[in-house]
């Protein structure tokens, strides 16, 4: 039997009202004040009922939240969340102009960014935010070393940068060859598909714009 939503849990940050109000066109994305605190005492928190051990390398990097009530689409999907590390690969002027967009929104230029639908997070259940919440911040893993350790910097800190899912196949190999043909972590997926979820049943991959990015 899944688990309940904690009470705390249902405290989570919700998008503000100036973002829905029609009559404001100067306002589409504004910072998600409160996310990263929330994030932290929910699920990077040991004391947590939601605390989640995959995210501890998580507990000194540099992440932002941003609200967006700008419909996104790709592929003929809705897009709820996107991570992305913050780069800009562009001239002088442009490069100028989005850090300083991001200074003013965070006060400073974060190393890893996250946009949520406000839309969706003010509409969806309490499951249904955490989980898309978390599936963001899978996509910022620990990098790994020559042997396949967790890899550190110099300062002894985790060395981070964006992954994609754990599992990179198609549904017809493992149907005609088996989950052992599989790539990546299938096996592992398939078992813990067999187990009833942790806090609850829901799919947010398919809803993500850094899945759908980096999707073939």
């Amino acid at each position: 039997m899944a688990k309940k939503t904690p009470e705390f849990a249902r405290t989570r940050p919700a998008p503000p009202e100036i973002l829905f109000d029609e009559s404001n066109w100067t306002k589409h994305f504004v910072p998600a004040d409160g996310l990263a605190e929330w994030v932290a005492k929910t699920l990077m928190d040991e004391s947590s009922p939601l605390y989640n051990e995959d995210h501890k390398h998580l507990h000194y990097a540099d992440i932002e939240y941003l609200w967006a009530a700008v419909e996104n689409k790709r592929q003929m999907r809705r897009i709820v969340g996107q991570c992305e590390e913050v780069t800009f690969r562009c001239g002088a002027w442009q490069k100028g102009r989005q850090e300083q967009q991001m200074k003013e929104w965070f006060g400073r230029v974060p190393a890893y960014l996250i946009t949520l639908d406000a839309n969706y997070a003010r509409e969806c259940s309490d499951i249904e935010f955490c989980s898309l919440v978390e599936h963001e911040l899978y996509h910022i893993a620990q990098e790994r070393d020559a042997f396949d350790a967790p890899a550190f910097t110099r300062d002894g800190l985790p060395k981070i940068g964006i992954q994609s899912h754990d599992v990179e196949e198609f549904v017809g190999i493992v149907r005609r060859y088996g989950v052992g043909a599989a790539a990546g972590k299938t096996a592992a997926l398939v078992d813990a598909s067999k187990r009833a979820p942790e806090v609850g049943n829901v799919d947010i991959a398919r809803m993500c714009g850094t899945c759908l990015l980096r999707a073939a």
